[in-house]
């Protein structure tokens, strides 16, 4: 989902319940557990020799025990309760938990700097904080610490017994969402109940039933990719296969090991995967029907790679964002299949406008919907510059062909002018990846006294490739502009991720400049 940056996300809240009237309108009670009570829920994979496994009738009762407990520590409506764990059950029913009871669940990333962290806590105000053991260190001091893997934590703090959820009133806050902050500081994105509720019932009347499925998710919870997805596919009575953090290989044996039906990822989580070739290739991939992938660009060559390991899957491509909601898009109105790199068609509801641009089906997203966020938490005038008469200026460029069904070009905040001419990382990306012999592809700028900036691409090659630097030139060179091509190309095992699981376009950065400078002083610059 956005943060701030690329406005992209998975949208499992397209994963949907029976009946949405049986469903609480907090979205800590977003889940019936009366429907399959003896259902399994959660699969916590976080001991992978011992998997744990949750019904939903203990996750129902373990969110009313969290509830009561924070409750009866002195918390009152309205406060804000951060999370720092790595994804877990406890985590899930910290953060369900807390909704509940009428409070505001605040998920922090716990991969940024401790200043960071501090600056959050001070700003989202938090009065508690749920943490597992090797987080616990970033917990400031002054707050109710509640340490899950210590028994005086958070089985102390368990208050079990039924619990009557809080009803939200009008757009009452649920949870705060920090962006990256890959420019400045991070800005907490205030979202209601009602934004979300809002999100669930439009998939739900969108795309029917869905409780056969079992969904995957390993994106962090302090995301809005994997909130949404874990209360999508809990919405919708499926069962998830939560794991602690991204491993390729892991989540690899995971979709089979335990007959996952739909993935939800982002696109550079299926490309690692994808360069595991021996052992996926040795794992049975047949349960797999779905596979969604946002948060982050899609190309086309990794749609050809990700359908090559799943064949029998249908692949989405996603798009949503924090501050105006994970699933404006989806089907064409009149079944028109939707191209594989697709957002999708506006779903009912939900209006995108392209401004700024040189016509109609040109410009930058516009959104108006009521998954709107509340605003940035105290940063009144930087609400005021992305809200516009109740439209989301989301930042991205994009495009809709005659269908009207739309695509990503570029975040504006990244094109950069080479020579006058406008470049978008992501479209030469798409094309650096339609290169024989290349895996996987992020291209950045560096500057030219000549041109201001020029492209500079970070690849992986495929297993046993030996595509050259003047390969790679020469083919975007003929397929695309000349203008947009690679002037420098570093091959890498592996693209940096940001902690989202995005590639780390900020460290790629620095490094690319630092590359620069050292081929320059040797004499062999573009």
């Amino acid at each position: 989902m956005h943060n701030s940056s690329p406005g992209w996300m998975v949208i499992t809240a397209a994963v949907i319940m029976t009946s949405m009237s049986t469903i609480h309108s907090n979205l800590g009670h977003c889940f019936d557990a009366t429907r399959a009570p003896s259902k399994v829920a959660i699969i916590d994979t976080a001991n992978w020799e011992h998997p744990r496994e949750w019904t939903y009738a203990q996750l129902d009762a373990e969110c009313d025990a969290v509830a009561r407990g924070l409750l009866a520590k002195g918390l009152q409506r309205g406060d804000r309760v951060g999370i720092l764990s790595l994804n877990r059950f406890e985590l899930l029913a910290a953060y369900f938990g807390t909704m509940r009871a009428g409070l505001v669940s605040v998920p922090i990333s716990f991969k940024l700097p401790r200043e960071t962290i501090d600056h959050i806590v001070q700003d989202a105000d938090l009065r508690a904080v749920f943490c597992d053991r090797e987080r616990a260190g970033l917990c400031p001091p002054g707050l109710l610490q509640i340490d899950f893997d210590d028994p005086a934590g958070y089985q102390a703090l368990r208050d079990p017994g039924r619990f009557e959820t809080v009803e939200p009133v009008d757009r009452e806050l649920a949870m705060i969402l920090y962006t990256s902050g890959s420019t400045g500081k991070p800005k907490g994105v205030l979202l209601s109940h009602a934004s979300q509720r809002w999100s669930l019932e439009t998939s739900a009347r969108t795309y029917g039933e869905r409780p056969h499925h079992r969904y995957i998710v390993a994106a962090p919870m302090f995301h809005m990719n994997a909130t949404i997805s874990v209360k999508g596919a809990l919405a919708a009575g499926g069962s998830i296969v939560l794991m602690p953090s991204f491993d390729a290989r892991k989540y690899a044996q995971a979709v089979a090991r335990f007959g996952v039906t739909w993935l939800t990822s982002v696109p550079t989580m299926l490309a690692l995967m994808a360069r595991e070739g021996a052992l996926v290739g040795g794992l049975d991939f047949s349960s797999v029907t779905n596979v969604t992938m946002g948060s982050a660009p899609l190309t086309q060559a990794l749609v050809d790679k990700v359908q090559a390991i799943f064949p029998g899957a249908l692949i989405n491509n996603s798009y949503g964002t924090t501050e105006a909601g994970p699933s404006p898009f989806g089907p064409h109105p009149s079944g028109i299949p939707r191209p594989e790199t697709s957002l999708g068609y506006p779903l009912p509801g939900a209006l995108s406008e392209l401004r700024e641009g040189p016509d109609a089906n040109h410009g930058v997203l516009y959104m108006k919907n009521p998954m709107r966020m509340e605003g940035y938490n105290k940063l009144p005038a930087k609400t005021a510059e992305v809200m516009l008469d109740g439209w989301y200026r989301s930042g991205d460029i994009a495009r809709r062909d005659d269908n009207g069904f739309f695509y990503f070009v570029g975040r504006a905040d990244d094109m950069f002018v080479v020579g006058g001419e406008n470049v978008w990382p992501g479209e030469v990306e798409r094309l650096v990846e339609r290169a024989p012999g290349v895996h996987q592809a992020t291209v950045v700028p560096v500057p030219d006294e000549i041109k201001g900036m020029l492209p500079f691409a970070f690849v992986v090659r495929q297993s046993g490739s030996s595509v050259s630097e003047a390969d790679i030139k020469a083919f975007t060179i003929t397929n695309g502009p000349a203008y947009a091509h690679p002037r420098f190309v570093e091959f890498r095992d592996v693209i940096p991720l940001a902690s989202t699981n995005k590639p780390d376009r900020k460290t790629m950065t620095s490094e690319a400049e630092a590359i620069v400078r050292q081929r320059r002083a040797a004499g062999s610059g573009a």
